[in-house]
């Protein structure tokens, strides 16, 4: 144990320089770089791995990257890689490849989220953090003089137990159990979405090139009335005979919070082609759901002790609902203002350098999430949505812009005319 976790005394696998809540995408890629750089990490997980988590189990080039920059190799049957985004609407169909960029590779993957966050977790156990697993956080340990968290209490199979340690980061998900204990309430001015998908055996639809996103969700039970839904769908094929289907919608819909989303998941799905096998009869599973806290809609990212990662930081991207690259690159930026706080003394400097991951987050995606803010109210109306589509699916041109401005995919520096029009929009959008 080191000084700092002998410091907060009690049983040596309770206390550790830092504490991580939550060991799913972000969590564990925090972990996992602390850990390398020889940070005592204690891994708390409130479930027990394997597990499933509710996800369009796709990963775009942006969180491709962030899992090649953990070292991971990607080139094995457990990864399926697709070359890009078809996108459907309108009674079109329109495949982009993903663009060819210095800051992003040009491929994306999936993989389920039972075998994706196991491996994650796996990875930050190697790389050194102790990882304990059945362990439900319940709340904050605060230093009655100062205010600050110093440890967590948590439900173990063993009984109640006390972790220590001088920062903690909350990994927690959309509950943010931990935020809201330490008084971090979100702002309901920023996006919130909502998402079901089920997994259905259809070896019609399994192996594709592209992950399939629909901007249109139509009620079609009858077909001399087929009626427009709000929100978007998707399918992505698992390469194993399954695909995983869901969709979602963002809380600019009038429908947000007043729809049956698994009735609506059903009839959307009951619409498509019979030989796709999306029916109830070939479905696996029950369906789930989730949240989607966006826009940054829980803040300051850091205070008192408490590093705010992923989800209950609010990083889900606004334009598209991906989660899984915001989050490890949450953790990423975390784990960097963390070994440099943690190598300076107690005090004001420290401080400046936790506070400096809530300037860098801003900095890295705050203009950008505002905009995706501003698209986000525009697309919960359904006629807005219909005609955007009808309009920008048959100009390819037009695009390849939105391409690289919903996923995120664009050069930081140089690039071509659409980089610098993401850019040119990002730079005109306040900051978060």
């Amino acid at each position: 144990m080191t000084a700092a976790g002998a410091a907060s005394g009690g049983h040596p696998d309770s206390a550790a320089d830092v504490i991580v809540v939550g060991a799913g995408p972000a969590g564990a890629t925090a972990a996992t770089y602390l850990a390398r750089s020889g940070v005592d990490v204690l891994l708390l997980e409130k479930s027990t791995f394997p597990r499933d988590k509710v996800c369009g189990d796709g990963l775009t080039p942006r969180g491709v990257k962030q899992v090649l920059a953990l070292g991971i190799d990607v080139s094995g049957d457990d990864w399926l890689r697709n070359r890009g985004l078809r996108v459907v609407g309108g009674g079109r169909s329109i495949e982009l490849d993903w663009p060819t960029l210095q800051d992003f590779p040009d491929f994306g993957l999936v993989r389920t989220r039972r075998d994706f966050d196991q491996m994650l977790a796996d990875l930050a156990v190697k790389s050194g953090a102790r990882l304990h697993q059945g362990t439900s956080v319940t709340g904050p340990v605060v230093d009655e003089k100062s205010g600050r968290i110093i440890g967590v209490t948590a439900k173990t199979e063993a009984g109640p137990r006390t972790f220590r340690a001088p920062l903690v980061l909350s990994a927690d998900g959309v509950s943010a159990r931990l935020a809201l204990a330490m008084g971090i309430g979100k702002n309901e001015k920023r996006p919130l979405g909502v998402a079901v998908r089920q997994y259905y055996a259809s070896p019609a639809r399994t192996h594709d090139d592209f992950l399939e996103s629909h901007l249109e969700l139509w009620d079609r039970s009858d077909p001399r009335d087929p009626k427009l839904l709000p929100g978007y769908g998707w399918i992505f094929g698992l390469g194993d005979g399954t695909v995983n289907v869901g969709l979602g919608m963002l809380n600019s819909s009038k429908a947000f919070g007043r729809t049956d989303y698994r009735k609506l998941l059903r009839t959307w799905l009951d619409g498509t082609p019979e030989e796709w096998g999306l029916r109830e009869a070939q479905a696996i599973g029950p369906v789930g759901g989730a949240g989607l806290p966006m826009g940054f809609n829980r803040t300051p990212h850091y205070g008192r002790g408490l590093v705010l990662l992923g989800d209950s930081a609010g990083a889900v991207n606004p334009f598209n609902g991906e989660g899984i690259a915001y989050a490890m690159e949450s953790a990423a930026l975390a784990a960097e203002s963390v070994l440099q706080a943690l190598g300076r003394p107690e005090g004001p400097s420290r401080e400046a350098a936790l506070e400096g991951y809530s300037a860098a987050m801003k900095e890295h995606l705050g203009s950008y999430y505002r905009l995706g803010g501003i698209f986000s109210t525009l697309i919960g109306k359904p006629a807005i949505m219909k005609t955007a589509t009808r309009l920008g699916l048959p100009r390819k041109h037009l695009m390849y812009l939105v391409l690289k401005l919903l996923a995120g995919l664009y050069d930081g520096r140089d690039g071509d005319w659409a980089d610098k029009v993401v850019r040119t929009l990002n730079s005109l959008a306040p900051s978060v």
